[in-house]
């Protein structure tokens, strides 16, 4: 009889962010620990969620992995600190983050950049490859390179993927679609709309694409993502927790799990 794989330490940062714990390997993606959007573009987007830990105290990251360059994403009042107080730390990303991190001052050999599909080994037996997102539409490079993604992480035989920013494209489908099985999906639910659009806000998914494409290929879990940040582009937990009780899917819903 096989024994379980170990738990997948999770902490939840708010927005698209999260802290993973593989087993000791410690992998960050999207870490937003600042107020920078509010005080650097709009003062009425300020954090609705307090700043979980300070980016100076994040001294265990192993890996940051980065979805795309937008502010609450790639975050320099973020990733600076955090570089100075994770020195070994190597970060991953899309060209336009691979050029904003060098710009700002962190050294070439910790960055990474993930081309198409290419798979990245972050320990023994852990790895990431990026996937295509559409933000709003799925863009590349002269070179070929998606300049927004998501990540496939794989782990023990278990198969995690974060959306990043993303809405639901025929492209975006059909390559999510060739992976094979997921185990965990952490998607944004933020819907594009035209209230949204209209303020410069650009949307992802809706809570039903979302729950849509989980049922579709078969996810057996989906943590929402991009719900809990600015009022100006806030999900209601009640929303998300109401659908998933109506429509009855067939995966398992975790709302800030802190295992999986």
């Amino acid at each position: 009889m096989t024994s379980a794989p170990p738990q997948i330490g999770i902490q939840p940062l708010g927005q698209v962010g999260f802290r993973l714990n593989f087993n000791g390997t410690v992998v960050y993606i999207d870490p937003y620990l600042s107020d920078s959007v509010r005080q650097r573009e709009a003062e009425d987007l300020e954090r609705l969620m307090p700043i979980p830990l300070s980016p100076h105290e994040v001294d265990d990251a192993d890996w940051v992995l980065i979805t795309h360059a937008h502010r609450d994403h790639c975050d320099l009042d973020t990733l600076l600190p955090l570089a100075s107080a994770s020195p070994a730390c190597r970060f991953v990303g899309p060209p336009p983050v691979r050029d904003a991190l060098a710009q700002a001052g962190i050294a070439p050999e910790r960055l990474l950049c993930c081309h198409c599909a290419e798979q990245i080994a972050l320990a023994i037996g852990l790895s990431a490859s990026a996937t295509p997102a559409a933000h709003p539409q799925v863009e590349t490079d002269e070179h070929g390179d998606w300049l927004y993604v998501g990540y496939l992480l794989q782990w023990q035989g278990r198969r995690l993927y974060h959306a990043g920013d993303t809405a639901l494209t025929d492209q975006v489908f059909q390559h999510l679609s060739q992976l094979g099985p997921i185990d965990f999906a952490f998607l944004p639910v933020n819907e594009i709309n035209y209230f949204r659009n209209r303020r410069g806000i650009i949307g992802n998914m809706s809570i039903r694409e979302a729950f849509g494409l989980a049922d579709e290929l078969g996810i057996s879990c989906v943590i929402p993502t991009h719900w809990d940040m600015f009022a100006a582009n806030q999900v209601y937990r009640e929303e998300i927790e109401l659908l998933y009780e109506k429509l009855a899917p067939s995966f398992a819903l975790k709302i800030n799990p802190t295992a999986l």
